[in-house]
């Protein structure tokens, strides 16, 4: 048991359902339909995300081992060489996983394999690092929608856009986790886009769902925000956290005109994120 949690805490694996979350959006902008091919997408992306956070830790290890030494590897749970070896596996998996499903995912899911690597690789050392990362979740929007039946369309570009500013916020504030009573910048307005978005494509019948679901996330919003405007503390990580699960939001934000049993699903993965979070760390 505790070699298992050792390897949920690595891989984040309450981060999970945010991933199935943007694929199931991704298969849907993309018109959905070849179902045999979903559940390739939703492996691949799991695997692919599963191996970046090992090797997220296998390139941190020196930083870890100065500033959070209760990591895996800085506490010996776990060596070097394994997290290593682990991480490369779950890559080939998620790969080959991708390549199962068609030409384009498989050559997408590569474009986002070098991106999670080079977000590994570099996120310590360069200030713009949170691009590479929000790139990712733009990319897993466009490997589900090809696999899709009208592939990847405008509007997957678009929404995969406003998610990926989302991310951008949430990553450029996450880079402030380990530094108590940090100074809250403006990447808090990146965090708004997906409301933004919606409030611009959406009218007619379209924009009363559009408008509720729009507040929903924006209520998400000041409940992850507020304690670092309100307190002179200002722990990030419990608001890196909520609002890595309303990735699943932004989602849901995203599909408010699909079909209600469909669209309910990112309430439940939103919520199953939280519930895991209780259990492995997000971040």
């Amino acid at each position: 048991m505790p070699r298992l949690r050792t390897l949920l805490i690595l891989g984040r694996v309450s981060n999970l359902p945010t991933v199935w979350s943007n694929c199931l959006a991704g298969w849907w902008f993309g018109g959905g339909g070849n179902p045999e091919k979903l559940p390739f997408i939703l492996f691949g992306a799991s695997f692919l995300y599963i191996g970046g956070m090992f090797l997220n830790d296998a390139f941190d290890v020196g930083f870890d081992s100065l500033n959070r030494r209760e990591r895996p590897i800085p506490s010996g749970a776990i060596s070097l060489g394994k997290v290593w070896r682990w991480g490369l596996a779950w890559l080939a998996l998620g790969m080959t996983s991708l390549i199962a499903a068609g030409i384009w995912p498989g050559i997408l899911g590569a474009i986002l394999l070098v991106c999670i690597v080079m977000y590994d690789a570099i996120h310590k050392h360069f200030a713009v690092s949170p691009t590479i990362m929000a790139a990712c979740r733009f990319l897993v929007y466009l490997v589900a929608a090809s696999a899709g039946v009208w592939g990847v369309t405008g509007t997957t570009i678009w929404c995969a856009l406003a998610l990926a500013f989302y991310v951008l916020g949430l990553s450029y504030l996450a880079r402030k986790e380990t530094l108590r009573g940090a100074k809250i910048s403006w990447s808090w307005i990146f965090l708004c886009a997906p409301i933004a978005l919606a409030l611009l494509l959406n009218s007619g019948a379209f924009r009363k769902p559009a408008l509720l679901l729009s507040l929903i996330l924006a209520l998400w919003l000041v409940r992850s925000l507020a304690p670092l405007f309100l307190s002179l503390e200002r722990r990030i990580g419990p608001a890196v956290s909520n609002l890595l699960a309303g990735i699943a939001l932004v989602d849901f934000l995203a599909c408010s005109d699909a079909d209600r049993q469909f669209a309910l699903i990112f309430l439940l993965l939103f919520g199953t994120t939280l519930l895991l979070q209780r259990f492995v760390p997000s971040t």
